[in-house]
């Protein structure tokens, strides 16, 4: 059991790292920015003049319309890819269960692809979203179908399918490409890649629109993952509606990673690696599990975003390369951790 103190004391770190990140990822850049700006460009966006207004109006259009846009979408980006992750590992049972790694991104991905390469922009920003779930709608509900054997999902079974979705969702990608144009094609080769830039704040408001929600949604299932976590037929004597909540709960996984794909692309491993450090952290109650998860994948994705476009001077890396060299060798030692128990928890 995990104390009150130990409890504040972490998501008051998590709340720190997301602070300090978000100022210094709105401040570093080819056009250096101190904090005295940067919160009265803030507070200038949403009305409020102060003295501490950038007298530089470059600096001030620079934060307002390209950094802050970035920052945003790299702070909702993360969360709702994190929450994604731990309400998928709470549906399957399964420590391995992730977006990124049983092919939820790659399908929503395509989806969104095939939304701008073939025209689907009746409903403007939004048609992408929309594509963008029914690809990641589509793939969890394939993932959900073919892993659960017997009432559980088996290690293997949902490697097998992760490489198996992925593998179909990047041949639907290159057949996209290959009827595409130069401009779709390039696109494309961003979703693979995954990055924040050219963040829009019509593109922020259509995520948040979509992600916050979902999110809450999440959260207020909470004691439900709880008592699926101690087996099907304990909750069902429970009153748990099973069946019912894990439908429920494909629906918010499919909501939460195809809107953040759709404008971000593929960013792996954000939904594998913090759960399980929260977890490791706070234990499994999942209503800790996902609040902390909401402040810790936004805090990664922000720093990560940081990293990328500093890294490399007058370079932009793609952030989902970075995200994979963290996750990567964490997914490897939890592949190890569950071999011998196929199906249970690290």
């Amino acid at each position: 059991m995990v104390s009150a103190g130990r409890r504040t004391a972490v998501l008051a770190g998590f709340a720190v790292l997301l602070v300090i990140g978000t100022f210094v990822s709105a401040s570093v850049g080819q056009l250096p920015v101190g904090p005295r700006d940067v919160v009265g460009a803030m507070l200038h966006g949403i009305g409020i003049d102060t003295s501490w207004r950038p007298d530089d109006m470059i600096v001030e259009q620079t934060l307002l319309q390209i950094r802050f846009p970035r920052v945003a979408m790299s702070l909702l980006v993360g969360a709702t890819l994190a929450v994604a992750g731990a309400v998928m590992q709470a549906i399957f049972g399964n420590p391995l269960a992730e977006p990124g790694v049983v092919g939820v991104s790659a399908g929503a991905a395509l989806g969104a692809a095939i939304a701008l390469s073939f025209g689907f922009v009746a409903l403007g920003g939004w048609g992408v979203a929309v594509l963008a779930f029914a690809g990641g709608f589509l793939a969890t509900v394939l993932v959900y179908a073919t892993a659960r054997v017997g009432g559980r999902t088996e290690v293997v079974t949902l490697l097998l399918t992760g490489i198996a979705v992925n593998a179909f969702a990047g041949a639907g990608l290159a057949l996209v490409m290959f009827a595409s144009d130069t401009g779709s094609r390039e696109q494309i080769v961003f979703w693979q890649l995954g990055s924040m830039n050219g963040s829009r704040w019509s593109e922020v408001l259509i995520v948040a629109a979509v992600g916050l929600p979902a999110v809450v949604v999440a959260c207020l299932l909470a004691r439900r993952y709880d008592l699926l976590s101690l087996g099907e037929r304990t909750a069902a004597h429970l009153g748990l509606r099973v069946e019912r909540l894990r439908i429920g709960s494909i629906l918010l996984v499919a909501l939460l990673t195809g809107v953040a794909v759709a404008f971000a692309g593929i960013i792996a491993f954000v939904g594998l690696v913090v759960p399980h450090l929260v977890r490791m952290l706070l234990g499994p109650s999942h209503r800790t599990l996902l609040i902390a998860s909401v402040i810790g994948g936004a805090a990664l994705l922000v720093w990560a975003d940081l990293l990328a476009r500093t890294i490399v001077p007058g370079s932009d890396l793609p952030i989902g390369l970075l995200t994979s060299l963290i996750g990567g060798p964490f997914f490897f030692y939890l592949v190890r951790a569950t071999r011998s128990k196929a199906g249970g928890w690290a």
